[in-house]
């Protein structure tokens, strides 16, 4: 098995090129290149060296992985009968894919390496743009890279920005956490005679005539807060100098107990924005509920007890247990079995529980509690076969009810009314309707209507006592009259 010998060229000309390097380049008579756009390749060719590139592999494919795939196949094959020199540009450990491959396939035993350094692009860039690594930096790949793989707080290096359409996709990728109006810098050809560093605002990143296969993109630091706002730290660090010393006094004196009810409250107008299917009232209300999951996850961390690494790896780990048709083998046919599998998973998960009723209570909410006691009874049998039974209990417990209101005490009238509203939950359950959204829904419906009352009487004489019972009743009808009209 002969050797492939893979040789960085640098990220500059001719001129950077170690000697040894040069001269190994020199005596070669089977090297290969990934691009023969290089500096140094073209002055080595005006000398009369000789290289077979890959660039040809490129036209074949539709995207970058399966070049790099193939590029490292054909040296390996080609390693079976000679020895190859392969130069790549840059140093060969740093953003360059084929070399991972065939670090892979060395593992694997089909070939041979030697690698050795050139010098970085990295080292380069750090030159031109007068930056110090240790402050923080990223290198991105532009093809790749995600909006969420962006640290605003770092310096960032974008390499693979070959042409007007690559630059485009990081703009809008850029654009979904920066302003539009953002400084980046255009950094072409950096350690060599061509350099060119060119500074615009980002929505002008896919028009600057700079871009090639020897650009790079750097995106400095947002040192501001509030040019930070898209980030996942950013809010964090906000929800810790509220409960910090230095901090707000009404956030530092919250417990989990305490905020028991603003949560209760910025879900219930999170599901009405839901009804409502009004996004940006749905984008500010999940924003609500994030605060309040951020600071209870803070509250953990300042007690001692948890942080939010330890929320996020605990759901995180419950998805990835309970999808195994997605992150597993398991395969699913529908809906139905993935619901099926999860229960079964969490049934293995969670210890037997004394009664099938244990943790089905919603502090939150009474009708939740009774919903979810009846549902849990109807999986093990304890229900009617259909809804014609809830009819016939309601009836009889309406009955009941209306009894001990004529001559019963008060505490039998609130227990026969407790019945009765159980019951009513078992008709919504067989109707599959949420008794606690038609509540929401009611409570709505009913404020609406009654702002229309109060409208009308305070065009009128701006006093109740004015209005008869039938008159506001009136006023009533036009608001449900309007609100048909409406939908």
């Amino acid at each position: 098995m002969n050797t492939i010998q893979v040789i960085g060229l640098g990220a500059g000309d001719l001129d950077q090129l170690p000697l040894g390097v040069y001269k190994k380049l020199k005596q070669a008579t089977n090297l290969y290149v990934r691009t023969q756009d290089h500096p140094v390749l073209t002055e080595l060719a005006a000398e009369g060296v000789e290289f077979t590139s890959f660039d040809a592999v490129y036209e074949k494919h539709d995207t970058f992985a399966p070049v790099y795939a193939e590029i490292a196949d054909t040296l390996v094959e080609y390693a079976k009968d000679q020895s190859v020199i392969y130069a790549v540009p840059g140093h060969p450990l740093v953003a360059e894919q084929t070399v991972q491959n065939l670090i892979e396939a060395e593992k694997a035993g089909a070939c041979q390496l030697s690698i050795e350094g050139g010098h970085s692009f990295l080292d380069a860039l750090f030159g031109a743009l007068r930056i110090d690594p240790i402050e923080g930096f990223q290198l991105l790949d532009g093809t790749e890279m995600k909006s969420d793989d962006v640290n605003m707080t770092q310096h960032i290096l974008i390499a693979q920005v070959y042409d007007s359409f690559s630059a485009s996709e990081v703009k809008l990728t850029l654009m979904e956490k920066y302003p539009e109006d953002y400084p980046v810098t255009i950094v072409t050809a950096a350690g060599s005679a061509e350099e060119v560093l060119r500074t615009v605002p980002l929505y002008e990143l896919d028009r600057a005539a700079e871009v090639n296969n020897l650009t790079t993109v750097y995106v400095p630091p947002a040192k501001d807060q509030l040019t930070r706002l898209k980030e996942w730290q950013t809010f964090r660090s906000i929800v810790a100098q509220l409960r910090s010393p230095e901090g707000c006094p009404w956030d530092r004196e919250q417990t989990h107990e305490s905020l028991r009810p603003y949560l209760l409250e910025e879900a219930h107008e999170l599901i009405q924005a839901i009804e409502e299917q009004d996004d940006e009232a749905i984008a500010e209300e999940l924003g609500d509920v994030l605060l309040q999951v951020f600071l209870h996850a803070q509250i953990g961390q300042d007690n001692g007890y948890f942080q939010l690494e330890d929320v996020l790896a605990s759901v995180s780990s419950k998805m990835i247990r309970r999808h195994p048709h997605v992150f597993g083998d398991a395969e699913v046919e529908d809906a139905d079995e993935v619901v099926a599998n999860w229960q079964a998973i969490k049934a293995q998960e969670k210890p037997a529980a004394e009664s099938i009723l244990n943790g089905q209570e919603r502090f939150s909410s009474s009708l939740i509690t009774s919903y979810n006691y009846q549902k849990k009874a109807a999986k093990v049998g304890f229900s009617w076969s259909d809804a014609e039974g809830a009819w016939e209990k309601f009836k009889e417990e309406l009955q009941e009810f209306q009894a001990e209101l004529a001559k019963g005490s008060k505490d039998r009238q609130l227990d026969e009314l407790g019945d009765l509203l159980f019951t009513l939950v078992n008709i919504a359950r067989f109707y599959e309707l949420s008794p606690e959204q038609a509540m929401v829904h009611a409570n709505r419906k009913f404020q609406q209507r009654f702002r229309h009352v109060e409208k009308r009487v305070q065009e009128g004489t701006g006093n109740f006592g004015d209005y008869s019972l039938d008159q506001l009743d009136q006023f009533w009808n036009e608001a449900k009259a309007m609100a048909r009209k409406g939908d």
